[in-house]
C-alpha cells in the first residue's frame, strides 16, 4: 500500500511520518481485536438455542459460554514468550489459523462437550491476538501517534461485537425469530457461530502484507530490515540511525523476558506487573462482558420479547462505538488516566441506575416485567454504562498495557496482566447466570462497587505514560 506523507513527526524528531501507512498497518494487526470482538459477542445469539439444543440449566450453560475464556488465558500467557521467539507477525497467522478451525467446529458440534472444547480452542485464538495486537501497534507506531493507533486494538473489538450482533439479527430474521429454525440444513445458532470463518481468513491473508515489529527484528540481528520498517512508519529522517542504535543498544542491555523476571518486591511480582493485571481485573470486574455475552437473554429475563432484546443488543454495540471513537480522539489529547476517571464515574453512577432498576422486577418465570419508569432507567443505564466504558476502560487499558512495561518485561508482562484480564472475564461470565438468578440487582450493585473501587486505584497507582517514547517507560 503506497501513501503520501502526512504532517506529523516522527519519534526521532525528523521529517513527517507516512501516517497512512501507519494507520493502514494498525488496522490490519487490530483485524485480531476484531476476531476478539465478534468472537467474544457472537455467542449472546446462541446462548438459549444452546440452553434447549442439550437441555442444560444456567450452571452448566455458563461454563460452556466461559469455556472460551479458559483458553484465553492460556493463549494470552504464552503469546509474548512465543512472539519473543518467532516474532509479532507468526504469532497472528498461529491465532488466525487457530481461529479458522475453530469457528468451523463451533458450528458443527456432535454434542456439548465438542462445543465447549472448540470454544476453548477459540480462546487460545482471542488470547494470542489480545496480547499481539496491542504489543505490534506500540512497537511499530511513532510516539506522537502511539495512544490512538493502540486504540484501534479496542475500536477493531468493538466493531466486532457490533458486526457479531448485527450478523445475529440478520440470521434470526432469516430464521423467522427462531434461534434454532432452519437454515440451509444447520440451525441459525450455528450460522452465527460458523461465519467467523469468513474474517479468520481475512486476518490470516492482512498478517501477510504488514511488516515485522522493527524491535523483533533487531532482537534477531536483522538491523537493515528493522531500519526499513522505522523508514516506512516514521518515514526517513536524519535521527532515523540514531533510532535503531537507541533501539539495538535497549536490546544489547536485556534478555528475553519470562516470568521470573516479573518478579520482585514485597508482594511476588514487581508493582508495575501488579498496576498492568489490575487495571485488567477492573476492566473485567465492573462486568461489561455480561453487556455482550449475556445481553439478549439479560433483557428477556426482564420481560422483553426476543426480537427487542436482539435490537436492544444491536444499540448497546452501536454505542460502544460511538464511545470507542470518542475514545480514540481523545485519549492522546487528555491522557490515558484523566480519560479512565471519567469513565470510572460515569460507570459508578450508570451502574448504580441499573441496579436500582432492577430492583423492581416482578413475576417469575416467563411473566417477568419491570414498571414502565424502571424499565426505561435501565435502558438507559445500560447504555450510558456501556458509553462511559467504552470511552475510557474499554480503549485505556489496552493503551496502558502496550505501555506501561519497561522494554525488557513487556512481552512477559503483558502476556500475565492479559491472562489475568481472561481470568476475571471468566469468573465474571461463569458466575452471571446464577447469580442473576440469586439477585440480578445485588448482582449490579457488585459491579458498582468495583466501579467505584477503580477510581482511587487509577488516582494513586496508574503513570501516565502520555507522549513518553517506550524506551523511557522503565
Amino acid at each position: 500500500m503506497t501513501s503520501t506523507p502526512q504532517a506529523t513527526t516522527g519519534a526521532a524528531g525528523g521529517q513527517s511520518a507516512p501516517l497512512a501507512h501507519v494507520v493502514f498497518i494498525a488496522a490490519a494487526a487490530a483485524m485480531g481485536g476484531f476476531l476478539f470482538g465478534y468472537d467474544s459477542s457472537v455467542i449472546n445469539g446462541a446462548v438459549e438455542a444452546v440452553r434447549g439444543r442439550f437441555d442444560i440449566g444456567s450452571a452448566l450453560l455458563a461454563q460452556v459460554i466461559a469455556a472460551a475464556l479458559l483458553g484465553c488465558a492460556i493463549g494470552a500467557a504464552v503469546a509474548g514468550r512465543l512472539a519473543d521467539r518467532i516474532g509479532r507477525i507468526r504469532v497472528m497467522q498461529i491465532a488466525a489459523v487457530i481461529f479458522t478451525v475453530s469457528a468451523v467446529g463451533s458450528a458443527v458440534p456432535t454434542a456439548l462437550w465438542d462445543l465447549a472444547l472448540w470454544r476453548v480452542l477459540g480462546g487460545i485464538a482471542i488470547g494470542m491476538a489480545s496480547v499481539i495486537g496491542p504489543a505490534y501497534i506500540a512497537e511499530v507506531s511513532p510516539p506522537a501517534y502511539r495512544g490512538r493507533l493502540a486504540s484501534f486494538q479496542q475500536g477493531a473489538i468493538v466493531l466486532g461485537i457490533a458486526v457479531s450482533q448485527l450478523v445475529n439479527y440478520a440470521i434470526l430474521t432469516l430464521a423467522d425469530g427462531d434461534q434454532r429454525g432452519d437454515l440451509a440444513g444447520l440451525e441459525a445458532w450455528q450460522w452465527m457461530l460458523g461465519i467467523m470463518v469468513i474474517p479468520s481468513i481475512a486476518y490470516f491473508v492482512l498478517s501477510f502484507v504488514i511488516p515485522e515489529s522493527p524491535r523483533y527484528l533487531i532482537s534477531v540481528g536483522q538491523h537493515a530490515k528493522a531500519r526499513k520498517v522505522l523508514s516506512s512508519v516514521e518515514g526517513e529522517h536524519d535521527q532515523l540511525d540514531a533510532r535503531v542504535a537507541e533501539i539495538e543498544h535497549g536490546m544489547r542491555s536485556e534478555h528475553k523476558s519470562g516470568f521470573k523476571d516479573l518478579l520482585g518486591g514485597r508482594f511476588f511480582f514487581l508493582p508495575i506487573v501488579w498496576i498492568g493485571i489490575g487495571l485488567s481485573v477492573f476492566q473485567q470486574l465492573v462486568g461489561i462482558n455480561v453487556v455482550f455475552y449475556y445481553s439478549a437473554t439479560l433483557w428477556q429475563s426482564v420481560g422483553i420479547d426476543p426480537e427487542s432484546s436482539f435490537f436492544y443488543s444491536f444499540t448497546t454495540s452501536i454505542v460502544n462505538i460511538v464511545g470507542t471513537v470518542i475514545a480514540m480522539l481523545l485519549v492522546d489529547r487528555i491522557g490515558r488516566k484523566p480519560l479512565g476517571l471519567i469513565g470510572s464515574v460515569g460507570m459508578t453512577i450508570s451502574l448504580a441506575l441499573v441496579a436500582w432498576a432492577f430492583s423492581a422486577r416482578t413475576g417469575s418465570g416467563d411473566k417477568v416485567s419491570l414498571p414502565d419508569t424502571e424499565g426505561a432507567v435501565a435502558l438507559f443505564g445500560a447504555h450510558a454504562f456501556t458509553l462511559f466504558f467504552a470511552l475510557s476502560w474499554g480503549v485505556v487499558v489496552w493503551v496502558l498495557l502496550g505501555e506501561i512495561f519497561p522494554n525488557k518485561i513487556r512481552a512477559a508482562g503483558l502476556g500475565v496482566a492479559a491472562a489475568a484480564q481472561w481470568i476475571a472475564n471468566w469468573a465474571i461470565t461463569a458466575s452471571f447466570p446464577s447469580l442473576s438468578e440469586w439477585n440480578l440487582s445485588g448482582t449490579y450493585v457488585i459491579y458498582t462497587c468495583f466501579a467505584l473501587l477503580s477510581i482511587p486505584f487509577l488516582i494513586k497507582w496508574v503513570p501516565e505514560p502520555k507522549g513518553k517514547a517506550l524506551e523511557e517507560m522503565g
